[in-house]
């Protein structure tokens, strides 16, 4: 895994995740705000789901980061953005990738079917699974740095 920064795990800590997360999960899983954070919670708890996670936030602040631009002032942006929008997270736009994303979570949970492990580790879901985790991370990176 190649992060962005090394202090992207300490600006955005798997719990904060879990409350960007949930409102995305809730909608497309049909759960309450509450079970959609229990869920996440155990889902991110296993460190390869917690990974891909922060794959896509670094791909995206990648993306975002323009050439006069330090690692360290994005980071700082980022941090402030999570301050001010914790608790005002929005959901992310459905998609085929972003819910292979989510079956993927589901499996580490026990919530997805097994034989969904098969066709995610395809050549073709795998490419999904990260186009997903991309797609999340943006979705992350974009509200953070308004």
């Amino acid at each position: 895994m190649t992060l962005f920064s090394r202090r992207l795990p300490h600006v955005l800590p798997r719990k904060d995740l879990v409350l960007l997360l949930a409102p995305t999960y809730s909608a497309a899983r049909g759960v309450d705000h509450e079970e959609a954070t229990e869920r996440l919670s155990r889902a991110l708890e296993v460190p390869g789901a917690l990974d891909d996670i922060y794959e896509g936030v670094s791909a995206a602040l990648r993306d975002v980061r323009g050439p006069r631009t330090t690692e360290d002032a994005l980071m700082d942006k980022l941090s402030a953005g999570l301050v001010a929008r914790r608790a005002r997270a929005k959901a992310a736009d459905a998609s085929p990738a972003v819910s292979a994303a989510l079956v993927r979570l589901d499996l580490e949970i026990g919530v997805a079917p097994e034989q969904m492990r098969a066709t995610l580790a395809s050549d073709r879901g795998r490419a999904l699974v990260d186009q997903g985790f991309r797609a999340l991370g943006a979705h992350l990176v974009k509200d953070l740095l308004r």
